[in-house]
């Protein structure tokens, strides 16, 4: 039996979810800090799959938003548009084939090996970093203005930049988002091709986890993870949409600042709890 207390935590981490996963600060960081300090009273399966099947949730967000956008056999679009769509995807998906590779022989080491609070402080603290520099160093003119303008290589690198994700800490957005700022992208197309992006790499990740810890769960850690999913789909329609609001006009150092304080808290907090 899951207690009262136990569905307030899912909701909980359903909103970190929805809210972390779009804005580049860790989302993993983020739920593993709040079940550290606010654990869930569930079997570790249950606990696991929970962790990466509400991450679903915030993807189904991304097929409701862009659907028309995403979708090639859209009878409202010309043949042309149709193609675009295609290559859209081509580009999703030769993005998507490094964390596939790396991220497939790779799990179980970072499992076992790399989720402590060391290296998570670390990682987000390093990413901040590099945030806040790389702004102050942007160009002011783009070399990538639109969704169509990024070539195959270009989305290649990013997928590159997105196995620096599997890392706890660093975040997928943020390591998607920086590798384009890099590249000097638009902060629109930035995030927008970083949310496509995670559409084949979360629904990737969550097939594996499924299939390494099976479906032995009782009816009500089902119900569990499905709250926390519904929670995280609603929460990401509105974080997307006020992400890409916010980077027309601001840039990304404000979640630089973010994360170096997190880091800092984090380190502080499990060095005190003797973690």
């Amino acid at each position: 039996m899951i207690l009262a207390m136990e569905w307030i935590k899912t909701i909980v981490l359903g909103v970190i979810q929805g809210i972390t996963e779009w804005l580049p600060v860790s989302s993993t960081g983020h739920l593993l800090l709040f079940d550290a300090l606010f654990p869930l009273q569930v079997s570790s399966a249950c606990k696991n799959l929970f962790m990466v099947l509400i991450q679903l949730g915030s993807i189904l967000a991304v097929v409701v938003l862009y659907f028309h956008k995403l979708n090639p056999f859209s009878p409202k679009k010309s043949g042309e548009e149709r193609r675009a769509t295609w290559n859209l995807w081509g580009k999703i998906l030769v993005a998507s084939v490094p964390v596939a590779i790396v991220g497939f022989f790779l799990d179980d080491f970072i499992d076992a090996h790399l989720h402590t609070w060391g290296v998570i402080s670390g990682a987000l603290f390093v990413y901040g970093l590099l945030y806040v520099v790389l702004e102050k160093k942007r160009k002011q003119t783009v070399s990538v203005g639109t969704l169509d303008s990024i070539t195959y290589r270009e989305a290649f690198l990013i997928g590159c930049f997105q196995v620096l994700a599997l890392v706890p800490g660093t975040s997928r957005s943020g390591s998607t988002i920086l590798g384009a700022i890099i590249l000097n992208f638009d902060r629109t197309v930035a995030s927008q091709f970083s949310f496509f992006m995670a559409i084949p790499a979360m629904v990737g990740a969550s097939l594996l986890k499924l299939v390494k810890l099976g479906y032995g769960l009782t009816t009500a850690e089902w119900l569990m993870i499905s709250l926390g999913f519904a929670v995280a789909f609603l929460v990401s329609l509105w974080t997307i949409k006020a992400l890409v609001s916010y980077v027309r006009n601001h840039d990304f150092s404000v979640f630089g600042w973010y994360r170096m304080a997190l880091a800092v808290v984090v380190a502080i907090t499990f060095s005190l709890l003797g973690r």
